[in-house]
């Protein structure tokens, strides 16, 4: 079935509300997650819901709370989540990461123990809006691993994610490069498994280390595997993530010991710059104007598929299903009706929205 926008953030924040959020908070993040859902990210969308539910329900989620300054150093700060939501702890550190960057020109932050962070473009966009250049590295603990090293055969770490986004000037939308470390995010193994879907070749590891093209592998006991996008290097980036994100924060690394089935947990490492202080910004902007156009004018190998700088497959995907809808396969469906009748909410409540 598929949703128009609006329905759907409605939809979803009914779902949040009815979990103890308030009417802001619950409309904060159900946006997020629709904006995934528009930017062709459905690993990170609505979907996301009945595993919000489950964590709410289970204590590892906690609405209502704000993001935390543990330590100040000068340009350097300290965050703890405290497993509020990821979009709104994050997005309380961006404001603050923003701020602070406008008057030192440089900050460097780290955040611990937040809930589902979700796409991570978001707040590299934050600070794109704001004229400034960010850099985010993100590790993923507080459940079973997912992702096995190159060269492995079973998951040891998670999709660790790395954001950087540089702004444009004028109307332009800022270059954002959002992506796993891993060669497709977990969320799209779910979203293949519930709409019945094989998975194209070299995405995944049976629970024996072998290849396979079987999403189902990575919902079994022992479950399979998925694999680091371009071998030895996607891998290196994980163990960076992990390092940075998760080391550095003090949030943990998915190191045996620490503790599993608590909930999804992300930990995020950002880097804020103003680009000015470097380097004179007409000059910035010229150069990287030329330098896109450059890139872009490269003869497309499929004409159907023109050369696109990072961010403008997004773009592109929410152009589109803003006009067509967001297409919901009915496993996702059925698992957030249920997600629902377990905060109280009625079937009737919900199917007002579709």
């Amino acid at each position: 079935m598929k949703f128009d926008a609006s329905h759907l953030v409605g939809l979803v924040g009914a779902i949040l509300r009815a979990g103890g959020s308030t009417a802001a908070e619950a409309d904060l993040v159900a946006n997020h997650l629709v904006v995934a859902n528009l930017f062709g990210h459905d690993s990170h969308g609505v979907g996301m819901v009945p595993t919000y539910v489950t964590d709410l329900h289970g204590g590892a989620l906690r609405p209502g709370t704000a993001v935390k300054l543990d330590k100040e150093d000068g340009s350097i700060l300290v965050f703890d989540g405290a497993r509020g939501y990821g979009r709104v702890v994050a997005g309380e550190m961006m404001a603050q990461l923003i701020e602070r960057c406008r008057g030192s020109g440089l900050v460097l932050a780290s955040l611990r123990n937040a809930h589902h962070l979700g796409r991570i473009g978001a707040f590299g966009e934050m600070a794109a809006e704001a004229g400034l250049i960010s850099l985010h590295f993100v590790n993923v603990h507080g459940h079973h691993a997912l992702v096995a090293p190159f060269g492995g055969r079973d998951a040891r770490f998670s999709t660790d994610p790395i954001c950087i986004a540089v702004p444009r000037q004028g109307e332009r939308a800022p270059v954002v490069l959002d992506m796993a470390t891993s060669r497709v995010a977990f969320g799209k193994v779910r979203v293949a498994h519930n709409a019945g879907r094989r998975l194209a070749p070299g995405l995944v590891l049976d629970k024996a280390g072998e290849p396979s093209e079987d999403p189902a592998v990575m919902f079994g006991d022992p479950r399979g595997a998925l694999l680091p996008f371009g071998e030895h290097k996607g891998f290196g980036l994980a163990v960076m993530c992990e390092l940075l994100a998760g080391a550095l924060s003090g949030g943990g690394t998915m190191q045996p010991e620490t503790p599993r089935d608590v909930g999804v947990l992300n930990n995020m490492l950002t880097l804020v710059v103003e680009p000015g202080r470097l380097i004179d910004l007409d000059w910035f902007h010229r150069e990287m104007e030329a330098f896109l156009a450059h890139a872009k004018a490269s003869p497309p190998r499929d004409p159907a598929h023109p050369v696109l700088v990072p961010g403008e497959s997004e773009r592109l995907f929410r152009e589109t299903r803003a006009r067509d809808g967001i297409e919901v396969d009915d496993m996702t469906w059925g698992e957030m009706l249920a997600a629902a009748e377990s905060v109280g909410l009625t079937r009737s409540d919900l199917e007002a929205h579709k």
